[in-house]
This record gives structure tokens, C-alpha cells and sequence, in this order.
């Protein structure tokens, strides 16, 4: 079975840049890109297959069409036929409001099908970008309500400058905001509920504060402190390095100069591909040819048991 490439969901925000359609090598015009979608299973967003013979089918209409096959037996019997992973890449040209997702059982007391767990990559930003990720002190969650109310919730969290390669686990009930200037790549549970804690007092363009969801998101968040939000992990030439562990994804970085075959035989998961830098030539063990550069995002079927990358590339692979 052919990996399927998807068109891009492209969204316009009040705090998108513009790094977005050169980056994935786009010859369209579009304003404040803040977001491309490009695996998505979310009802009302669903991925368009570009190419191939599923072109112009949904993600939802593949997955239903083959099952176990793409997307494993253990995932197929877990999540049926809802595709379990959203894939995005995220430009912030301002800074972004201060959210929190639940986990799965706060989210069904909320009248939500599931929560949201995430995890951030940050490709080539702005010198000066920054992120906050966690608590940096205890509060409770009345304090909480008063900083929301006071404007210093910032005061609470933890700051962090970026810079290319920094990844950031966001497990649901993490407080977290993408900074100005941050150009980085998003693997998420497929789940669209996020709750605005703050939002530096900005107007939508009808001059209308955006909602906030504080008492949501006073249920949401974990209270606990850590002493570093930033993943630990050392870079490694020509080798994959684990990012990431968590119930809802797997995710580790490629960074290759060298040829390199990856073995996918005892692994019963779809895996998905995502070019941060450069370019490759890969091929599968079913004889598909195909190619992967910054950029694009690639969903490669369950079936497939070994990839032969030929190229100078660093891309993520994630599965479940």
C-alpha cells in the first residue's frame, strides 16, 4: 500500500505569519497563516488526499475504506474508524492566548468526546522567540481565578526562549501559550477543545474581547510544579532519537546524511512523517518510490514494514 500525501488546511488567524506557505513550497497568496492542518481526522477539517489513488477522498473516507491495514489492528480496535493524530505546523507572528486542554475524563464531564495531550518541536524561529509551558509556582485554583482576573497569571508560569530542535510535552492540564516569534511543528490527539485563560486583553477585528473559559479551565488544570517543562534529549546523527512517550503518541527525530533503512516489521501502528528540513528520496519494501522535504507530511499505512531513506533530511515520525 502507497504512503498518501494530503492538502494542507490552511488557517488564517489574528496571530499567523508569514513562514508558512514558503516553507511548505506553496505558490499561493494567502494572509496570516497562522496554522496548517496537515493530517487531520476532526470533523469539519478533515484531510483531502492530493495524490495517488485516493485522491479526493477524506483521511475519514481512507480510514473507513482500509481499516486495520492503515491504521493497525490495536489502533483500529481502540479508535475505530476516527484517525487517533493531529498534525500541524503553527507560525505565530504575536504572541498566542494562555490555553489549557483537559484530559479524557474531565473532558467527558464537560460534555467532550475526549481531551487533548500534545507535544511542540520548534523548527527555525525568530531569534527572540519565546514560549511559556507549566507552572512555575503552586497556586490554587482560587489564586488561579484571581491572576486571571488581576492579569498576572503570566507571573505564574514557566518562560522558555526557543530555539530550533527544543521540544515541549504538553500532557492535558499543562497551562501553556506559544510566544511570539515560534515556528514549530504540533502532534496532538485528534481533538479540537482547548480552554482561553488569558488572552492579554486583545479585540477581535468587530473590537469584541475572545472568550474566556476560566471556569473550564480551573477544572482542567494540573496544579503541579515542575522544575523543567523542556524535553531532555541529545541529538544524534543518522539515527532515530526518542522524543517522546506517552499513551497517545510516539514521537522521535531523523537527522540524516547518510542513507538509512528503518524497520517498521514489529511495529502495528500507522507512522507519519514530517519534513522539518531538507529532502529525501525513500522507498518502501513494496517497491512505492516517493518523497519527503520540509514541509510535507507524510502518513505511511501499517502494512509498510521497512523505509530506505536517501537523502540530507531531518523529519519527525510519530505513531500510536
Amino acid at each position: 500500500m502507497k504512503p498518501i500525501k494530503f492538502e494542507p488546511l490552511l488557517k488564517s488567524t489574528l496571530w499567523g505569519g508569514d513562514k508558512i506557505i514558503p516553507f511548505k513550497h506553496l505558490n499561493i497568496h494567502q494572509e496570516n497563516v497562522g496554522e496548517s492542518w496537515e493530517i487531520s481526522g476532526v470533523p469539519g477539517n478533515l484531510s483531502i488526499v492530493s495524490e495517488g489513488p485516493y485522491k479526493g477522498k477524506t483521511l475519514q473516507d481512507v480510514v473507513s475504506e482500509l481499516k486495520d491495514s492503515l491504521v493497525g489492528v490495536e489502533n483500529y480496535k481502540r479508535f475505530g474508524e476516527e484517525f487517533p493524530l493531529l498534525i500541524k505546523f503553527i507560525d505565530a507572528r504575536q504572541q498566542l492566548s494562555i490555553q489549557v486542554h483537559p484530559n479524557d475524563e474531565i473532558a467527558h464531564k464537560l460534555g467532550k468526546e475526549r481531551g487533548k495531550t500534545e507535544m511542540w518541536y520548534v523548527m527555525a524561529s525568530d531569534k527572540d522567540a519565546s514560549l511559556m509551558c507549566g507552572l512555575k509556582e503552586k497556586i490554587t485554583p482560587d489564586q488561579y481565578k484571581e491572576m486571571v482576573a488581576n492579569d498576572t497569571i503570566t507571573d505564574a508560569l514557566a518562560h522558555y526562549p526557543v530555539k530550533e530542535g527544543d521540544c515541549f510535552f504538553i500532557p492535558a492540564g499543562r497551562i501553556h501559550s506559544i510566544g511570539k516569534g515560534c515556528f514549530l511543528a504540533e502532534i496532538q490527539q485528534t481533538s479540537d477543545v482547548t480552554y482561553r485563560i488569558y488572552d492579554f486583553k486583545r479585540k477581535d477585528k468587530n473590537g469584541n474581547y475572545r472568550q474566556l473559559h476560566t471556569k473550564e479551565a480551573a477544572m482542567s488544570i494540573d496544579y503541579h510544579v515542575k522544575s523543567n517543562y523542556r524535553q531532555q534529549y541529545v541529538p544524534q546523527k543518522n539515527q532515530g532519537v526518542s522524543l517522546v512517550k506517552c499513551p497517545y503518541f510516539n514521537t522521535s527525530v531523523y537527522d540524516l546524511n547518510e542513507p538509512m533503512t528503518i524497520d517498521y516489521s514489529e511495529l502495528d501502528s500507522f507512522v507519519i512523517l514530517i519534513g522539518t528540513k531538507g529532502q529525501a528520496k525513500m522507498s518502501d519494501n513494496e517497491g512505492n518510490e516517493f518523497e519527503l522535504q520540509a514541509g510535507e507530511s507524510i502518513l505511511i499505512p501499517a502494512t509498510t514494514k521497512e523505509i530506505h531513506v536517501d537523502g540530507n533530511i531531518k523529519f519527525l515520525e510519530s505513531y500510536v
